[in-house]
C-alpha cells in the first residue's frame, strides 16, 4: 500500500517511531499511575469510613449508657420529690426514712451523693449517710435557678468540685421540691463522679493519641480519656473552637480538622446523648487511623514507581534499538542508491530520480535539463596510469562535480564507466549551459596526474525538455548523449547542447 494512502497514525509511526513509542509509554505510565492513584484514594476513603464507622458505634454505646445513668438518676430524684411531700414522711424512724428516700443499689460510692436540700439550700436528707451531712448549697447558681423559675425542669449541672464526700470533680441532677401550694420547698440533687465516665472509657481501646471526650452543649468538658489527675481540660470551655462549633451545628456526623489543643489532624466522631444538653466526641489520631493505608501506599507506590520505571527503561533501550535499526535502514538505502567508487548516485538511483522528475516536468509543465558527462581519454589515461589511477581520476571528477551542483534538487551520478549524469529540475538552457561550463572548467583545473602533463578534462552534452514540445524521456537522453558525441568529434573539453 502507498504510504499517503495509510491511516495518519502508521504514517507518524513510520516516520517518527522512537517518538510513538515514547508516547505510548509515557501514557502506559500515566495511566498506571493514575489507577494506582485512585485506587489507594478509594481505600483511604474506605478506611476512614471505617474508622468514623467504628468510632461512631462506641459514640452511641457511651450515649446509651450515659442515657441509661440519666434516665436513673431522673427516677432517683422524682422518686425522692415523691416521698418529701408525704407529710407522714418525718414520722418515720430515720433508718426507715433513709430507705424510702433513696435507692441505695443506685446511689453507690462508684456514681455520686443524692442530696435533699430544704427551701434555704440546707441539707435535710443525705443518701449517703442516715444523719445528714452539714452543707448549705444556697449559693449556687443550680440552687437559685430552681428558686426563681418553677419550669426548668431537670438541670444538668456544669462540672463542679463537690463540697461533700470527696468526690472530686462531678456534674449534678437536680429538680425543684414544690410545696402543697406550688411554692418553693427546695431542691432534690444527684451528683454524679465524672471519674464514672472516665472508668466507662478507659474500657475502650481507641489507639494512641485518640481520645474520647464527653461535653456539654455549652462547651464544657465534662470527662475525657486519657485524663490525669486534675486534668486541666476538665471543665474548660470549648464553646469559640471552631471544631465545637461544627459539633454543635451538626449535631450528629464525622468530619477530619487539625485540633485547637495540639495542632494535630484527627478525625471527629461525634453524637448528641438523646434530647440531653450532652455531647460525645470521638476524636481519633489520622496517624493511627491511616497508619495501615501508610503502609500499604508504601509498598504499592514504591512497587509502581519500580514498574514504571521498568517500563521508561525499557523504552529507552528500545527506542535506542529503533534508532540503530533506522540508522542502519538508512545506511543500506544510502549503500542501495550511492556509487561505491564515486559517492555519488548510482544507476539504480539515477533512474528513479529521472522518472520522478520527468512526471513532475510533465505535470507542471516545467523544463527539465540533462547534462552527459564523459571523461576524455580515459582509455589512454588507464592505459598509462592503471585502473588504480583510474578509479582516483573518476574520484576527482565525481567531487568536482558533486562541488558545482548547488541547488538541494539537483542529483549527480555515475552513468556508468567514465560516464556521468547531472539531472537538472525546473532549468532552461541558459542555466544548463552555465552549470555545464562550471563543470567543466572545474575539473580542468584540476592539477595533472602523475607524470602527465596536461590536466584530466570532460566533454559535456546537454538534453533539454522544454514545455510544450511532444517527446518522451529517452528522447532527451538520446539528444544529450548525440550532444556528447558531437563535443568529443569538435575536440573535446567543450559543451554541446
Amino acid at each position: 500500500m502507498n504510504a499517503r494512502f495509510l491511516p495518519p497514525h502508521k504514517n507518524l509511526y513510520r516516520a517518527h517511531p522512537e517518538l510513538v513509542l515514547n508516547l505510548c509509554s509515557c501514557v502506559a505510565v500515566m495511566a498506571i499511575v493514575a489507577i494506582v492513584t485512585f485506587l489507594l484514594m478509594r481505600e483511604r476513603a474506605s478506611v476512614e469510613q471505617s474508622a468514623a464507622r467504628s468510632a461512631s458505634n462506641i459514640a452511641q454505646l457511651i450515649d446509651t449508657d450515659i442515657e441509661r445513668n440519666v434516665e436513673l438518676y431522673d427516677l432517683s430524684l422524682q422518686g425522692l420529690i415523691w416521698a418529701v411531700q408525704r407529710p407522714e414522711l418525718l414520722s418515720v424512724p430515720v433508718p426507715l426514712r433513709q430507705q424510702v428516700l433513696f435507692n441505695q443499689a443506685f446511689t453507690a460510692p462508684v456514681r455520686g451523693d443524692i442530696l435533699w436540700l430544704d427551701k434555704d439550700g440546707n441539707v435535710v436528707a443525705d443518701s449517703s449517710s442516715a444523719i445528714p451531712r452539714t452543707a448549705n448549697f444556697a449559693d449556687t447558681k443550680v440552687f437559685q435557678g430552681h428558686r426563681d423559675n418553677a419550669d426548668l425542669g431537670m438541670v444538668i449541672s456544669p462540672p463542679f468540685k463537690a463540697r461533700l464526700g470527696g468526690l472530686d470533680w462531678c456534674i449534678s441532677f437536680s429538680r425543684r421540691i414544690d410545696g402543697p401550694n406550688g411554692e418553693f420547698a427546695g431542691v432534690a440533687a444527684g451528683a454524679l463522679r465524672l471519674g464514672y465516665f472516665s472508668e466507662l472509657f478507659e474500657r475502650l481501646d481507641i489507639g494512641r493519641d485518640s481520645s474520647v471526650n464527653l461535653m456539654n452543649t455549652d462547651g464544657v468538658l465534662l470527662a475525657r480519656h486519657p485524663t490525669y489527675k486534675n486534668d486541666p481540660l476538665i471543665g474548660g470551655n470549648f464553646a469559640n473552637k471552631p471544631n465545637f462549633q461544627r459539633v454543635l451545628a451538626e449535631g450528629d456526623g464525622s468530619f477530619t480538622s487539625k485540633s485547637s489543643l495540639d495542632g494535630k489532624h484527627r478525625l471527629y466522631t461525634f453524637s448528641r446523648v438523646s434530647d440531653l444538653p450532652l455531647v460525645v466526641v470521638v476524636a481519633l489520631s489520622t496517624d493511627d487511623v491511616y497508619s495501615s493505608w501508610r503502609r500499604t501506599a508504601l509498598v504499592v507506590s514504591v512497587a509502581t514507581s519500580l514498574l514504571c520505571i521498568a517500563i521508561l527503561w525499557l523504552t529507552l533501550a528500545l527506542g535506542r534499538e529503533l534508532r540503530r535499526r533506522h540508522s542502519a535502514e538508512q545506511n543500506l538505502a544510502e549503500l542501495a542508491a550511492t556509487d561505491s567508487l564515486t559517492g555519488l548516485a548510482n544507476r539504480r538511483q539515477l533512474d528513479q530520480v529521472l522518472r520522478r522528475e520527468w512526471s513532475r516536468a510533465q505535470r507542471n509543465s516545467r523544463p527539465l535539463a540533462v547534462l552527459m558527462v564523459d571523461v576524455d581519454h580515459f582509455k589512454a589515461f588507464n592505459e598509462r596510469h592503471g585502473h588504480a589511477g583510474g578509479d582516483v581520476v573518476l574520484r576527482q571528477v565525481a567531487a568536482a562535480i558533486s562541488r558545482s551542483i548547488r541547488r538541494p534538487a539537483d542529483l549527480a551520478a555515475r552513468y556508468g564507466g567514465e560516464e556521468f549524469l547531472v539531472v537538472l529540475p525546473e532549468t532552461e538552457l541558459k542555466g544548463a549551459q552555465t552549470l555545464s561550463e562550471r563543470i567543466r572548467s572545474s575539473i580542468e583545473a584540476l592539477p595533472p596526474f602523475g607524470q602527465d602533463s596536461q590536466p584530466v578534462t570532460v566533454s559535456i552534452g546537454i538534453g533539454l525538455h522544454e514545455p510544450g514540445v511532444h517527446e518522451d524521456l529517452a528522447a532527451v537522453l538520446g539528444d544529450a548523449d548525440e550532444a556528447l558525441y558531437r563535443a568529443k568529434a569538435n575536440g573535446r573539453n567543450r559543451t554541446e547542447v
